[in-house]
């Protein structure tokens, strides 16, 4: 494997079931313009394309097709046959086994950068898996105390302090000491990854009105207010605490680099409202790049040739760009 390492983006194709194996065939159809690597099971990826009736050949551990050629890492999947549109929790340990071979080749440096398809987090659950989410997977393999999650497109970025939980622990977990953190990863990446010297970061209110002075809530006053103040002496260039629901206005936006939201549908539905299928999600905070794509395992439209390759052709471009010295 580390002949192919320096250049390589690899792709998991996520969830069998679900539109992530058949979107690897049509990215393909597309001219690769970088060495590509692709895991899953051949058979899988051959039988999706039959069924799309688009061109695909295995030569060796090469896939062959009119776009161009990308390695296989070849993952078993032989639990069960999938079918499109109907997850088997029997095939819940190939998905895992593909994200840990996925992690550990880009610790060892095998692959320059990783790309994500998507995967049916209830399947995983109900296989016994203690399983939240990408990030925070992608994060306990590698070491990594705070993953922050960044959603990208051409106008917008925005990040979460909180991921993937229920809406009623937020609060609970604005902790300062995690604020904190996940403010550090967003000025740290934007520097590193994205260039940018000194970024600008809007930071969201967890309340309405962000808190209205206490009167809505004192997470303002006891939690977010100081974090900022704290971090501005350091150095960061930290707006807010901004109201969320001006937050994402043209007025509001303009010199910002980045949102910082409180949760995730605090910040999520406006940049996947405006551009959503062009939207990339990028893991901030790890040892390596890991970009995905905007949307879920799409079970409805799995093995029908209508989910569209846009994000996945997104996120493959930003992986390499950021892989490359954005």
């Amino acid at each position: 494997m580390q002949s192919r390492a320096a250049t390589a983006i690899l792709l998991t194709t996520g969830e069998p079931a679900g539109v992530g194996p058949e979107l690897a065939v049509q990215l393909l159809q597309q001219p690769v313009t970088g060495p590509l690597c692709i895991a899953a099971d051949p058979d899988l990826l051959l039988e999706r394309a039959a069924l799309l009736q688009l061109p695909l050949a295995l030569s060796g551990d090469t896939l062959v097709a009119p776009g161009g050629q990308a390695t296989l890492l070849a993952v078993d999947l032989s639990a069960t046959p999938s079918q499109p549109g109907r997850p088997e929790t029997a095939n819940a340990p190939y998905v895992v086994q593909m994200l840990q071979q996925a992690v550990d080749g880009c610790l060892g440096g095998d692959f320059a950068a990783l790309v994500t398809g998507p995967v049916q987090k209830s399947t995983l659950i109900e296989a016994g898996n203690d399983f939240v989410g990408h990030t925070e997977f992608l994060a306990e393999r590698s070491g990594v105390k705070t993953p922050v999650m960044m959603l990208v497109s051409d106008s917008l970025r925005v990040a979460l302090v909180t991921i993937h939980m229920p809406l009623v622990e937020v609060a609970g977990a604005l902790t300062r000491e995690h604020m904190q953190a996940v403010l550090r990863v967003v000025d740290t990446e934007l520097r590193t990854r994205f260039s940018i010297p000194t970024p600008v970061i809007g930071v969201c209110g967890l309340n309405p009105h962000a808190g209205e002075a206490g009167h809505l809530g004192r997470e303002e006053i006891e939690v977010i207010i100081p974090v900022l103040e704290a971090l501005r002496t350091q150095g960061l260039d930290l707006r807010g605490p901004l109201p969320a629901d001006t937050a994402f206005t043209s007025d509001s936006l303009s010199g910002l680099d980045v949102v910082v939201a409180m949760y995730h549908d605090q910040g999520l539905p406006v940049i996947k409202h405006a551009g959503f299928g062009a939207v990339v999600n990028i893991t901030l905070g790890l040892p390596f790049v890991r970009t995905s794509v905007d949307h879920g395992t799409a079970l409805d439209l799995a093995g029908t040739g209508r989910a569209d390759v846009g994000s996945l052709a997104a996120a493959v471009r930003l992986a390499r760009q950021l892989s490359d010295g954005f």
